[in-house]
C-alpha cells in the first residue's frame, strides 16, 4: 500500500471524529500520523487504543472516540457477511487496502454480475469501498442524500451493464436465460440493501456535527441493526420522546370524538321553545375502543435489536393503548407481560434474553405453543402484532396456525426487519405467511415503528 493510500483512512477518521466533538489540533494529527506508520492497520485492537492515547483526552471525550471509532472501522454488510475463510484474509478485513480504486474490476478483473452470481461478497464489499471513495461518500450530511448516494455507488460499481445483461436474458426467453436473469435479480436487490445500509452508516458518520433535530432524523431513519450500543441508548431515549408524542396526539383525537359531533337535528328539536336559538346542544356519540394488544416478539439474532424498541414503544403508549400482553419467541414462546410491566424496562429486557436464550428461531414450533397456551384469549377485539424475519431455518412454518390466529383476531399484523428483496430467499417462509396477515410491513428503523403504530392508532 502507498503512504498516501495508507494515510488516506486516517484523514478521513480525523475528519469524522472532529465533526463529532472531538477537539484534534494539527499537532495531534500529525502524532496519529506517526503512531499509525509504526502499529499499522492490522490489529484492529491495537489500532484504537493508540489513537484513542492521543486523541481523546477527557472521559466524555473517550466515549465519543469510542463511539465513532466503532462506526467508521465497521466492515460493511458484505464484509460482514462473508464466509470465515474470506474473514481471515487482511485484504478481505481492510477495506482501504487497494491502491487505486477498482470500480466494477474489483474482483479481479470480474464484472459485477460475476460477483453476484459468485456472490463473492469479500470483493463486493471492496467494490463498494471504493465506489463510495469516487463518489465522495465523506461529503454526505443529510438525510435526503441517501439515496442519491446509493444510486450512485451502484451505478459505479456496474449497475446499468447489469440491467442490460438482465434485459437481454429476458428477451432471449430460454429457461436458462430466464433462470440466470432471476439469479441477477436477487443478487442486485441484496446489493442494494448492502448499500444502503453501507450509505446510512456514513450518513451517521459525516453528519455528527448538524443540530440535534437533524441527528433525531438521521436516527428515526437508520437499521436498528447498524447502530452502535451508545447509539442504542440514545434511541431509547427518542422513543420514549416518539411515543409521548403520539400518545399526546391520539389523547386529543379520542377526547375531541368522545365528545362526538354535533347532532342538529335533535339540537333544533330541543330549541323550538327558544325559536331555533341554540341554547341546549344535543351531541351525536361515538363509542371509541382502545386497542388491545398481543405482540409476539423473536428475541433471537439481529431480529431482537427491533423487537426490544417495539416493546418500548408500545408499553409507553398505555394511556392510549389497553389490555397489552408481550410474548417472547425463538423455537418456544414465553409470556414476558409481567416481567416488563414490573421491572425497569433495560433489567426486564436482559431478563427475557436470559430466560429464552439464544437458540435459532423455529416459527412453527413457536406458533404452535402459542396456539396451546393462549388462543383462547384472542377474541374479535385482538390485535396481535407478529415481529419476526420468518426465517424458520428450514422447520414447518405451521402456516395453518397462523390461520387460525386470523380468524380469530380482529387484525393480524406482521412486522419483519427485513428488506423485501429478501422476502423468500433462502429459509424466508415470508410469503408463506403474507396471505394470513391484515398488514404485512417492513420494520427495521424507529420510523418504521412510529408509522405502524400510528396507523393502529389511526384505525381503532
Amino acid at each position: 500500500m502507498s503512504e498516501a493510500s495508507a494515510s488516506e483512512p486516517l484523514r478521513r477518521f480525523l475528519q469524522v471524529a472532529r465533526g463529532a466533538g472531538l477537539r484534534i489540533s494539527a499537532a495531534e494529527g500529525i502524532d496519529a500520523a506517526r503512531a499509525l506508520d509504526l502499529v499499522g492497520y492490522a490489529d484492529r485492537e491495537i489500532l484504537k487504543d493508540t489513537l484513542g492515547t492521543i486523541l481523546a483526552k477527557t472521559l466524555d471525550e473517550k466515549v465519543l472516540y469510542d463511539e465513532t471509532f466503532e462506526l467508521f472501522f465497521r466492515p460493511n454488510a458484505f464484509s460482514e457477511r462473508r464466509d470465515a475463510s474470506a474473514a481471515s484474509e487482511p485484504q478481505a478485513q481492510n477495506p482501504w487496502s487497494a491502491s487505486e480504486p477498482r470500480g466494477m474490476g474489483a474482483g479481479g478483473g470480474q464484472s459485477l454480475s460475476e460477483l453476484l452470481e459468485s456472490d463473492d461478497r469479500a470483493a463486493l464489499a471492496t467494490a463498494m469501498e471504493m465506489a463510495a471513495r469516487e463518489a465522495g461518500i465523506q461529503r454526505i450530511r443529510y438525510l435526503t442524500q441517501k439515496n442519491m448516494y446509493v444510486l450512485d455507488i451502484m451505478n459505479r460499481m456496474g449497475l446499468r451493464a447489469v440491467q442490460q445483461e438482465m434485459d437481454a436474458l429476458l428477451d432471449a426467453g430460454t429457461p436458462a436465460d430466464t433462470a440466470r436473469a432471476e439469479r441477477l435479480e436477487r443478487g442486485v436487490e441484496r446489493l442494494r440493501d448492502a448499500t444502503r445500509d453501507f450509505v446510512e452508516r456514513n450518513l451517521l458518520l459525516y453528519a455528527r456535527g448538524e443540530t440535534e433535530q437533524l441527528r433525531e432524523r438521521i436516527l428515526k431513519s437508520a437499521r436498528l441493526a447498524n447502530l452502535s450500543p451508545q447509539e442504542l441508548e440514545r434511541m431509547r431515549v427518542l422513543v420514549r420522546k416518539m411515543a409521548k408524542r403520539l400518545a399526546t396526539r391520539y389523547a386529543r383525537i379520542q377526547r375531541r370524538r368522545q365528545r362526538g359531533q354535533l347532532d342538529i337535528r335533535h339540537t333544533l328539536r330541543q330549541n323550538m321553545g327558544w325559536g331555533g336559538i341554540p341554547f341546549v346542544t344535543a351531541w351525536k356519540h361515538k363509542h371509541l375502543e382502545k386497542p388491545r394488544l398481543m405482540v409476539l416478539c423473536d428475541v433471537s439474532g439481529s431480529v431482537a435489536w427491533v423487537s426490544q424498541f417495539l416493546l418500548m414503544f408500545v408499553y409507553a403508549l398505555t394511556d392510549v393503548l389497553s389490555d397489552i400482553r408481550s410474548f417472547a419467541y425463538s423455537d418456544s414462546t414465553i409470556e414476558v407481560s409481567d416481567i416488563l410491566e414490573r421491572e425497569p424496562f433495560e433489567t426486564a429486557i436482559a431478563r427475557v434474553a436470559t430466560l429464552m436464550g439464544f437458540g435459532s428461531s423455529n416459527y412453527g414450533s413457536a406458533l404452535a405453543e402459542f396456539e396451546r397456551g393462549w388462543m383462547q384469549d384472542v377474541t374479535n377485539k385482538t390485535t396481535v402484532i407478529i415481529l419476526g424475519d420468518a426465517r424458520g431455518n428450514n422447520t414447518d412454518p405451521r402456516t395453518d396456525v397462523l390461520d387460525r390466529i386470523s380468524k380469530r383476531a380482529k387484525r393480524l399484523i406482521w412486522l419483519n426487519p427485513e428488506g423485501r428483496g429478501s422476502w423468500g430467499a433462502g429459509d424466508s417462509d415470508m410469503y408463506r405467511y403474507a396471505p394470513y396477515c391484515s398488514m404485512v410491513r417492513v420494520c427495521s428503523t424507529l420510523e418504521h415503528l412510529e408509522r405502524v403504530i400510528g396507523e393502529l392508532l389511526e384505525k381503532r
